[in-house]
């Protein structure tokens, strides 16, 4: 306990984490209050039924100690730190896993520290009027009497959990470790509407492909980025169950609990493939979407160069054409000079000679041109 209070009473000195330092409520901390009430739900539970709501944490504390066979679930929202010290001192959370729930964007994992069982969870839900999936996140303390969860997003609903454990008694009473299955459950069944959601998008943008929109490209790269970030969420969902699973003699899980934790990994299994399979979906149009885009790129350019060839040829006809012209041209250039000093000017055959001989040339060079596929 004198280690915690070492480190809460340090906590505004220590060097900032680097999760800290991405955290987007860090310029919101600056400017909120220093400190709000941040608890959603308190309530003490005895054999799965709700006994009391106490109206404060200290008064939480205090019935949780007096209240024989009771269970603590405690529900925060964005805590501030000086909540989270409550807590912390009196139910003597561990020091890293407190700066975690404090900081938030962590991966999904499970860690124990002694008796209590730390997990962090993503959230998912698809955002239809803007087609993209918005993550949340949520931090379980599981103890041996007590449940401590803190959001950090609007999503999971925990309030439906919560609803849903109290109309069922019976597996509410098997204390903190059905109330953490409640919450995995809840967050694996709310993967499901967006996988739908991004199965519907991958069909449009197939469309788009085969379609040859030309704007698809910047939104399979979109859809690439959700879905890398949707598979962080999921992928280690299967091997943290799987250690619950496997750690259920040792931590006093029944086999009912046993088999609804092995329901829930069968789902996660599940959208744990349909996600990787979505990403290799995306790979695969990406690459037939550049093949597609060289294969136009591609016939544009032969038929450029087919007009190019076309134009090639009009123009050797019409050089051709021009040269053959160019010699009567320069023959009669050269003699219709009209100087007194020229060769012929004054010959009999000098002017049948010089249609003769523009003749010859015109005939000869049509020929060479004729020769070599020019006309």
């Amino acid at each position: 306990m004198a280690r915690m209070r070492d480190f809460l009473r340090g906590s505004t000195l220590r060097a900032e984490s680097p999760e800290e330092s991405m955290d987007p409520r860090a310029e919101e901390a600056e400017e909120a209050p220093p400190y709000r009430l941040s608890v959603i739900d308190n309530a003490l539970y005895v054999k799965g039924r709700r006994v009391a709501t106490p109206s404060s944490l200290a008064d939480a504390f205090e019935m949780l100690k007096n209240t024989p066979d009771s269970m603590a679930w405690i529900g925060l929202y964005r805590p501030r730190e000086r909540e989270l010290a409550k807590l912390a001192e009196e139910f003597d959370l561990h020091e890293l896993a407190l700066e975690d729930a404090i900081v938030g964007h962590q991966r999904p994992k499970a860690d124990r520290y002694g008796d209590t069982l730390f997990v962090v969870l993503r959230a998912a839900r698809y955002v239809d009027e803007k087609e993209e999936v918005a993550f949340g996140e949520v931090h379980v303390f599981v103890g041996p009497n007590y449940v401590i969860t803190v959001r950090h997003a609007e999503s999971p609903d925990l309030g439906v959990v919560r609803r849903r454990m109290e109309s069922d008694p019976d597996l509410l009473a098997q204390g903190p470790q059905a109330v953490l299955y409640a919450i995995l459950d809840a967050v694996v069944d709310g993967y499901a509407p967006v996988v739908a959601g991004l199965q519907k998008d991958i069909d449009e943008i197939e469309a788009q492909v085969f379609g040859g929109d030309p704007s698809v490209s910047r939104r399979v790269y979109e859809l690439s980025g959700e879905v890398i970030e949707f598979q962080r969420a999921t992928r280690p969902l299967v091997p943290m169950i799987d250690g619950l699973i496997a750690g259920a003699d040792k931590y006093g899980l029944n086999e009912d609990l046993r088999s609804y934790l092995r329901d829930v990994n069968d789902h996660a299994i599940t959208v744990s493939e349909r996600v990787a399979a979505f990403r290799q979906n995306l790979q695969d149009i990406l690459l037939v979407n550049s093949t597609l885009v060289s294969q136009a790129q591609n016939e544009e350019i032969a038929k450029m160069t087919e007009v190019s060839i076309q134009q090639n040829e009009q123009v050797k006809k019409i050089s051709s054409w021009a040269a053959i012209l160019f010699a009567p041209t320069l023959v009669g250039t050269i003699y219709g000079m009209n100087f007194d000093h020229m060769p012929e000017t004054h010959w009999v055959w000098g002017y049948p000679f010089a249609l003769l001989l523009m003749a010859a040339v015109c005939v000869v060079l049509y020929f060479v041109f004729k020769s070599r596929d020019w006309l």
